[in-house]
């Protein structure tokens, strides 16, 4: 699960394949790595929307197939483009990053997607995060992690907190679920 766009991922992480599923541009994209298929969750936004965030100043912009993202602190900027033509798009922030979604997508509707393809129940899910986009996901998982480095928002919310930082925290809760004590 990542709010990276799908190129993006496969460019810093090309073994990709390892997984049954990859839920992308914050849960906007279901990608199959076995078979190099991409389910779209949600429609992109009209390229006249991007056109109306030049307009109004907001640099860089950067296009996902579903995803449109920026930097802060333009999230003020995109919501009054939003608002102004009347779209039913919300803003997302992820530390520093600024991501425009359908309103009706996030990591866990993302998350839902892959798992009704799965057959897993969210409560058999563990997930881990660092930032605000993550916070839907780890609401409907039966234990959410935040790493070290996390929102302070999400560390209070999340059901452990690793010692350890970024990938750090991930590879330790990994090995604190490998030897059976389910990451306390």
């Amino acid at each position: 699960m990542t709010g990276r766009q799908l190129d993006d991922l496969r460019q810093v992480f090309p073994e990709v394949s390892v997984f049954d599923r990859v839920i992308a541009e914050n849960g906007a994209l279901l990608y199959r790595p076995q078979q190099q298929e991409v389910r779209m969750l949600a429609q992109p936004p009209a390229p006249e929307f991007s056109q109306a965030l030049r307009r109004a100043g907001v640099e860089p912009i950067f296009m996902g197939r579903v995803v449109v993202a920026t930097v802060q602190p333009n999230e003020t900027a995109a919501a009054a483009v939003i608002r102004n033509l009347g779209l039913d798009l919300r803003v997302i922030l992820n530390k520093g990053s600024v991501m425009i979604l359908p309103s009706s997508i996030d990591k866990a509707s993302g998350l839902a997607a892959a798992l009704a393809e799965l057959g897993i129940p969210s409560f058999e899910v563990v997930a881990a995060g660092d930032a605000e986009n993550d916070q839907a996901m780890l609401d409907v998982c039966g234990y959410g992690v935040a790493v070290a480095n996390a929102t302070e928002d999400l560390k209070r919310e999340a059901d452990l907190v690793t010692r350890n930082p970024n990938g750090a925290g991930v590879r330790e809760l990994i090995e604190s679920m490998d030897q059976g004590d389910g990451g306390e």
